[in-house]
This record gives C-alpha cells, structure tokens and sequence, in this order.
C-alpha cells in the first residue's frame, strides 16, 4: 500500500473513532493531512462516520484542486496553518466537540488563554489556546485569523463554534484534540469550584522539560 493510501485509511479509521465517541456529529469536523507533493483534507458535507477513502479531496502543495470530492468549506482554517507553522504541521483537525464550544461561549474566559494549566497534559498537547472570535462557517476571515497569530499557537477555539487543533501528524492532532475536549470538560465541572489548577512552577518545569510552545 502506498504512503498516501495508508494516509486515506487513517484518516477515515481515525475520524470514524471520533464520530463514534460523540467529538463530533452530523456532517461537522474536518481532518487534512500533508503527503508528498500536496494535501489530503476531508470533503464538504460528509460525515466523520462514513467516509470513503477514495473520495477523500486530494489537494497540490499550493492548495489547487486536484481530484476527489469537494473539499470542507473550512480550508482556510487548514491553510492559515499549513502555511504558518510550516513543517511543524503535518496534519490539522477541527471538531464541533460539546464541551469545547460551551467553554467558548463563557463570558469569563481569558481570550489569550482559554483553559487553566488544570493537568500535565493538556499544558504539554496544547500549550496555550487562543480563543478565536465568532465566524460564519466558511467565511475566509477565520484563516486570516489563524494567520494573525503567525504560527504561535497549535490550538486555537473558534466561538461558538470549536476548535482547531495543528501536529506533526494526524495521530498527534487527534490525541490533542481529544487532550483539549477533556480540558473543556474538566474546566464546566470545575467552574465555580475553585479548583486548583498547576502551580507555575510545574508549568515552567513542563515547558522546559517537553520543549512546548507557550506564547
């Protein structure tokens, strides 16, 4: 089997792992993933439950079309990381997932910040995450956005609408994604609790000792 073949069996198994356990439904979410000579990115309107790897869009290293299905209607978002985090970005994943667009619609939430250091892995799958602004789905503002932040940040949550998470591969951006959906449920069942979250010191420790971004 093929590099990029392998790529179109990931993809499908891992986006059917996360329709399966409800972080994401219907037809929302999308998954690309850099191959040699270009991209592979999930079609418009399709769901995460049913997706065929042959119809999955093929894209060039500039972005063109190639073959395949439509693509998501959301690539800016895809693009804006590609082409700002460069090789650090091997594959992006954006979710509709439950708790994490609740958290982006509090009024209290620290826009530069978005989730307390309340565990080990969210500070180091993470590091920290921009709350991005409300955008109609689609709208090419939200790669301008993401290109705002020139490649600082891994994760960002779009309001009331979910996040976007940027790794060196596809496994890697969906365990963040997933890492980033259990911070967003940790921080509602803690709200108003004072909980406790890593001291500073524990945050600087894990950002030397695992190398993580954090600006």
């Amino acid at each position: 089997m093929s590099d990029e073949n392998k790529a179109r069996e990931e993809i499908c198994r891992l986006a059917r792992s996360l329709f399966d356990r409800g972080l994401t439904n219907g037809s929302s979410g999308n998954i690309s993933v850099r191959i040699e000579g270009g991209f592979l990115v999930t079609p418009t309107g399709a769901s995460f439950g049913s997706l065929d790897p042959a119809q999955l869009t093929r894209l060039g290293s500039d972005f063109a079309y190639m073959d395949g299905d439509k693509p998501t209607k959301e690539l800016p978002l895809h693009t804006a990381f590609y082409d700002t985090r460069g090789a650090n970005t091997g594959a992006v994943v954006h979710l509709h997932s439950t708790h994490s667009v609740a958290v982006s619609m509090l009024p209290e939430i620290d826009t530069d910040c978005v989730f307390e250091p309340l565990t080990a892995y969210s500070v180091m799958r993470l590091g920290k995450v921009k709350l991005l602004p409300y955008f109609r789905p689609g709208d090419p503002a939200m790669g301008g956005a993401v290109r705002g932040l020139a490649g600082k940040r891994s994760a960002v949550l779009l309001a009331n609408h979910g996040p976007v998470v940027a790794a060196k591969d596809l496994q890697a951006a969906v365990y963040a994604a997933e890492e980033l959906e259990e911070v967003a449920r940790l921080t509602l069942l803690t709200r108003n609790l004072h909980a406790l979250p890593l001291s500073k010191d524990a945050v600087i420790d894990l950002r030397r000792h695992f190398e993580i971004e954090w600006e």
